[in-house]
C-alpha cells in the first residue's frame, strides 16, 4: 500500500511539475509580452487590484490577492457571485481586475466582466482559453499553456490551479521588485508571529541609554565588576575618551584573568579588544545568527562611528520569538 501511494504522489507532483515547466517556457516566449503589460497596468493603476474567480480558481484568487496585499500591492478578493448582488460597488474605475478561470467561460464572471467594460476598469484575464468570453474581453490576457490535470480522471483542478497560483506569485514578485519593496516594508505588513519577529530591527529591541553597562578604558576593575553586576548583562562595554567602542569585559574575561595584582588592573588590561558588534538597522534574525555563531550571550550595537548605542541579549531574542 505504501509503494502504491508513494507512486501516486510522485505521479501527481511530476504532472504538476510538467505544467510549471510549460508555464516557465511560455513566460520566456509568447507570454512575456502580456505578462509585462499586466505588471505595467497594475503598477501604474491609481487604485487597487481586485481579484476574482469561481470555484477552485476563486480559492487561488484569494491567495493571490493576499500575496499582492502583503507585498505592497493593495488588493482584495471579490466573489463573482456576490459581485452581482452589490459587491460591484467595491470595484472603482481606477482599479484593475484580475479574473481567473481556466476555461474562461465561468458564467458567474459575466457580471463583473461586463462591469469592467462599462466603466472602463482594467481587466486582466488568467485563463487557458484565449478565445473564451473572458479571454476576448480582457485588456490583457495571460493565456496559460494547456496542461494535464494530475487527477486520473482529468477533472479535478490540480495542475491548473498550481499554474494559476504560480503565475499570481510571479506577478506579485515582479511588482515587488519594480516598486523596490524592502524587507522593512515587508515587516510593516507582517508585524505578527515569527516572521514579524525576524523582520524587526535591532534598534527596536536593544537595551539603550542608562541600561548600558559602559565603562572607560581606565576604569578600575572594582568599578568594572560593579557595573557588570548592576546592569545584569554579564559584560561591560569599554569605550575610549572619544566615546568609541574599544573592547568588552565579560564574566569569562574576569575568570580567565584573575591572578596576582588583578585588583590593580584597569579595564583596558582585561578587556577583549575590537569585540564583534552589529548595527542598529540590522535585523533581529541577523543578531540571532551572530550570537549563535560566536557563542556569546550579548551583542553590542554600535553606530557607523563605532559609538555603542545599545546591547542585545540572547534572552531578548528568545523572548521575541526569533529562534
Amino acid at each position: 500500500m505504501t509503494a502504491t501511494t508513494s507512486a501516486s504522489a510522485q505521479r501527481t507532483i511530476a504532472t504538476e511539475r510538467a505544467g510549471l515547466d510549460a508555464l516557465h517556457a511560455a513566460i520566456g516566449s509568447g507570454l512575456a509580452g502580456p505578462f509585462a503589460a499586466a505588471v505595467d497596468m497594475i503598477r501604474t493603476a491609481a487604485g487597487r487590484v481586485i481579484v476574482t474567480g469561481m470555484g477552485k480558481s476563486g480559492h487561488v484568487g484569494r491567495k493571490v490577492a493576499a500575496t499582492f496585499a502583503s507585498t505592497g500591492t493593495p488588493a482584495h478578493f471579490v466573489h463573482p457571485a456576490e459581485a452581482s448582488h452589490g459587491d460591484l460597488g467595491m470595484v472603482q474605475p481606477q482599479d484593475v481586475v484580475i479574473a481567473l478561470s481556466w476555461s474562461g467561460e465561468a458564467p458567474e464572471l459575466s457580471a463583473i466582466v461586463s462591469y469592467t467594460r462599462r466603466f472602463r476598469v482594467g481587466l486582466i484575464a488568467i485563463t487557458a482559453n484565449a478565445d473564451s468570453a473572458l479571454g476576448r474581453e480582457a485588456d490583457v490576457a495571460l493565456v496559460l499553456p494547456k496542461a494535464q490535470e494530475a487527477c486520473p480522471n482529468g477533472l479535478a483542478p490540480t495542475t491548473s490551479t498550481t499554474m494559476q497560483m504560480a503565475l499570481g506569485d510571479a506577478l506579485a514578485v515582479a511588482l515587488l521588485e519594480a516598486r523596490g519593496f524592502s524587507r522593512q516594508d515587508f515587516y510593516t505588513y507582517h508585524p505578527g508571529g515569527k516572521l514579524g519577529a525576524q523582520l524587526k530591527t535591532v534598534a527596536t529591541i536593544m537595551h539603550a541609554g542608562e541600561r548600558l553597562p559602559i565603562v572607560g578604558e581606565t576604569a578600575a576593575m572594582a568599578d568594572v565588576v560593579e557595573m557588570i553586576t548592576a546592569k545584569g548583562f554579564g559584560c561591560a562595554i569599554v569605550i575610549d575618551v572619544d566615546g568609541r567602542l574599544t573592547g568588552v569585559v565579560t564574566d569569562g574575561d574576569l575568570r580567565r584573568k584573575l591572578g596576582p595584582g588583578w585588583g590593580a588592573r584597569l579595564a583596558r588590561d582585561v578587556m577583549t579588544r575590537d569585540p564583534r558588534r552589529i548595527g542598529p538597522d540590522a535585523l533581529a534574525v541577523e543578531a540571532l545568527e551572530t550570537v549563535n555563531r560566536l557563542r556569546v550571550t550579548a551583542l553590542i550595537v554600535a553606530d557607523a562611528e563605532a559609538r555603542p548605542v545599545g546591547l542585545v541579549h540572547v534572552h531578548d531574542l528568545l523572548a521575541l520569538g526569533v529562534a
